[in-house]
């Protein structure tokens, strides 16, 4: 058995070992950072729009005009797709371990900066605290290709979806964390700076000290990935990387060595046993023949997951509202109100969102990648369509809480499906050499569809009617909310069309997922 085939064979077979629980730790951070941010800023446009765009005189309390919202929201998105395709380049280019530290420090030190947003005006302020986000959001998208590879590396082929999906359900702790934080802030400074309802008071409702609250809750989003810094950069480059790209086994023997209780020895034969191994890039016929079809699944398959998965947010208000569990805005103050969402949104991530993540740790090793993605989307379809062709039935009173039940149910098979097997699958069949290329691809992909389904869908869902008085302000007549909930059901299914374009990657290694050729005196794995 050659070098470098027999260090990828004992990383294969290693038994589960205290480093892939700090690993999956320590690579799972930028995703608990990724949710944090996503969840708070929902939470905290709200209270921006009472500190900054408040109207003399009006009914209701400010809210940010569609462009500004647009853009404090949008722009993270953006930057998080520069940030995969960027570092999922440089991860293939330089290693791993070169760009990781680098993701996480952009991370801390934009979460940071994007609290202490500066400026005389409102438009200054936002301006500022959008640019910090860009930055963000570029840092968190290199987090997803190499953190996935990272743990793909790692893990042993009868555990490795389990670690990835862990990795991934980061995320879980993120929404809970986001929620928790928020919770804890707005009583606190509640109780300490009591303010009238904004149909008591409107200036007073929203107190000076309002202005601390939304910073402080961006700040602290930046400790746990702070925390696990020193942990990142002590990590070694995976073996893989370093036997089947830089061609070093020896290297690759030691490090893993190091970090995992298994016996490693592989003597330096130059090309690491990889002498024989055909090179092609990303865009040539080879890799077209091969993996053309496999990029295209993985990347259509995140695109049309997020589209529905991101659009969540335009039945939030309504179920809120409708469950009695967020009253009308002028009838709170401004902490009142950042306090009750916060509460709200916590209890539906801990009920729908939460679980989702870890059937799928549990079962994936099991069922299968196909199977759970196939399901998932099948699932997502149903319920929607369950919602959409009764709609007035749920929209009238007294029956929201079958409402709340589909919709929890949507958002349960979208995280026990296609939200975690889009993540683990384009980490474990692409060649080690374009890897993270391959998955950023596909992760960008995917934010490309968060974008359609945030924006598309949030001017889209707005009434029918041409009456301005029943969209949203600022917003031009849509279809409505029924015909975009059959408009994403039609997603969903496409999504499930193209899951038969994956490959099933259970119980394989990656080796013979990617057809790479470890090729030694003994034998040989065809290059398929």
């Amino acid at each position: 058995m050659a070098g470098g085939e027999q260090v990828l064979h004992s990383l294969d077979v290693a038994k589960t070992q205290w480093y892939h629980f700090t690993a999956i730790v320590v690579a799972g951070m930028g995703f608990f950072t990724d949710a944090y941010d996503l969840f708070c800023i929902s939470l905290v446009t709200k209270l921006l729009g009472r500190i900054y765009y408040r109207l003399d005189g009006s009914p209701t309390p400010g809210t940010l005009p569609p462009h500004v919202s647009a853009s404090v929201n949008g722009v993270a998105f953006v930057g998080t797709l520069s940030g995969q395709l960027f570092f999922g380049w440089l991860g293939d280019k330089l290693g791993r371990k070169r760009v990781y530290g680098m993701t996480l420090m952009l991370m801390v030190l934009c979460s940071i900066a994007s609290a202490l947003s500066f400026g005389h005006t409102p438009t200054s302020v936002m301006a500022t605290l959008c640019f910090f986000r860009f930055w963000l959001g570029f840092g968190i998208g290199g987090d997803y290709p190499l953190s996935a590879t990272i743990m793909s590396e790692y893990a042993n082929k009868k555990t490795r979806g389990a670690f990835i999906a862990a990795v991934f359900a980061m995320q879980g702790f993120g929404i809970m964390t986001g929620g928790l934080v928020a919770i804890v802030v707005s009583a606190s400074f509640r109780a300490g700076f009591p303010a009238p309802a904004y149909n008591e008071n409107p200036v007073a409702s929203t107190p000076p000290q309002a202005d601390f609250v939304w910073r402080i809750i961006l700040m602290l989003g930046a400790l746990p990935a702070a925390l696990t810094y020193y942990w990142r950069t002590k990590m070694p480059e995976t073996a893989r990387y370093t036997a089947l790209v830089a061609n070093n086994a020896k290297q690759a023997a030691a490090d893993m060595s190091k970090v995992l209780q298994v016996e490693m020895a592989a003597e330096d034969q130059g090309g690491g046993g990889n002498e024989g191994r055909r090179a092609f890039g990303l865009f040539s016929g080879e890799f077209a023949r091969r993996h053309g079809l496999h990029l295209l699944g993985t990347s259509a398959t995140w695109f049309l997951l997020d589209i529905a998965f991101y659009s969540q947010n335009l039945f939030q208000k309504d179920i809120f509202s409708a469950v009695g569990w967020i009253p009308k805005a002028a009838t709170m103050s401004a902490l009142e109100e950042l306090f009750r969402i916060a509460r709200a949104q916590t209890l539906i991530a801990l009920c729908g969102t939460v679980p989702g993540y870890w059937f799928t740790v549990a079962l994936i090793d099991v069922l299968g990648r196909f199977k759970i993605q196939a399901v998932g989307f099948l699932m997502m379809t149903v319920f929607m369509l369950g919602l959409a062709v009764p709609y007035q039935h749920w929209t009238a009173p007294g029956n929201h809480v079958g409402f709340v039940v589909l919709y929890g149910l949507t958002f349960f098979f979208a995280n026990f499906g296609p939200n975690s097997t889009t993540f683990i699958v384009p980490a474990e069949i692409f060649p080690a050499r374009l890897r993270a290329t391959c998955h950023g691809i596909s992760a960008a992909s995917g934010k490309l569809g968060a974008i359609v389904g945030s924006f598309g869908f949030l001017y889209l869902a707005q009434p029918q009617s041409p009456d301005p008085a029943k969209t949203e302000h600022g917003y031009p007549a849509g279809i409505g909310v029924r015909n975009s909930l059959f408009l994403l059901a039609g997603c969903n299914l496409l999504g499930l069309l193209f899951t038969f374009l994956v490959p099933e990657s259970k119980g394989k290694s990656l080796e013979e997922m990617s057809g790479e050729e470890a090729a030694g005196p003994n034998r040989t794995v065809p290059l398929v």
